[in-house]
């Protein structure tokens, strides 16, 4: 009953990390860029109370008997399928389709960043008072000279109208003046080994890791998404799903409830045979 009792307990404890994470996804069902996880279990050690036995002369065989222990947490895996695309005609938006993120950092221009190089999927972009490409949260999104391959800012300069993002990542504008279409830059791509890898940081941002391995940088396009102007892309959260998995992990946290409940009675029926 005790041994009972304590697989119940991280029944209970991993279904309430299950119920965690589903409501991390509902609460970012309509966050840009957002990436679902799901949580899974595995089963604990298991007590022996007898070994198996191969088929002999006198008798057939015998398999083992075991016990578990309770159940522990398996892991929190990064769903990285693509979310919806939305389009909302601010040509500065951007969202990518197929494989990749955007390279965004911390820098103080024209010097390039020191910082560690971040990454995300939420393409809401803007010009910061200086012209220059940077996310909601003042980041730079990072451009490259493929032809050199280094890596620079993206800046329309002041006057700068028709500014549009090409499939391939070019980011043009027209000049103030007027005359013909001026390439400002091209936005560059990671990908990673393992992207699954990635750990979450603020701000729909994501860190590299020794699990997901080092970025890969390229232009859009080929074995990268292509870059879509006047677009987002928006959570990836399946309301039907997350539903489903949240009557799931109530389900499950009360069945674990209901087994320390009747543990308890048991005891007590035990303390009462003294009676």
């Amino acid at each position: 009953m005790i041994r009972g009792m304590y697989s119940a307990i991280s029944g209970l404890k991993n279904h309430q990390v299950m119920l965690d994470v589903t409501a991390n996804n509902l609460a970012n069902v309509n966050t840009i860029g957002y990436k679902g996880s799901r949580a899974t279990f595995k089963d604990q050690l298991q007590q022996n109370f007898s070994g198996g036995a191969a088929s002999g002369a006198t008798s057939g065989g015998q398999n083992p008997q075991q016990v578990g222990l309770g159940v522990s947490l398996s892991s929190v895996d990064n769903l990285m399928t693509s979310g919806n695309l939305q389009n909302t005609g601010n040509p500065l938006d951007v969202a990518i389709s197929g494989e990749g993120f955007f390279r965004v950092a911390p820098g103080a221009p024209p010097a390039l960043p020191t910082a560690a190089m971040q990454y995300t999927r939420a393409g809401n972009f803007s010009r910061n008072d200086q012209g220059f490409l940077v996310t909601s949260e003042g980041y730079y999104v990072m451009g490259r000279d493929f032809t050199t391959g280094t890596d620079e800012y993206i800046q329309l300069p002041a006057g700068a109208t028709g500014s549009a993002v090409a499939t391939d990542g070019t980011v043009s504008y027209i000049p103030s003046g007027g005359g013909a279409r001026v390439t400002a830059s091209t936005i560059s791509l990671a990908k990673f080994p393992n992207e699954n890898g990635l750990v979450r940081a603020s701000g729909n941002r994501w860190q590299e890791d020794p699990s997901s391995g080092a970025e890969i940088v390229g232009q859009p396009g080929g074995t990268y998404g292509n870059t879509i102007g006047g677009t987002i892309e928006m959570s990836n959260v399946d309301l039907a799903n997350e539903f489903t998995a949240m009557i799931v992990a109530q389900r499950g946290f009360q069945a674990n409830s209901r087994v320390i409940s009747t543990s308890d009675e048991l005891l007590q029926d035990l303390v009462n045979l003294k009676r």
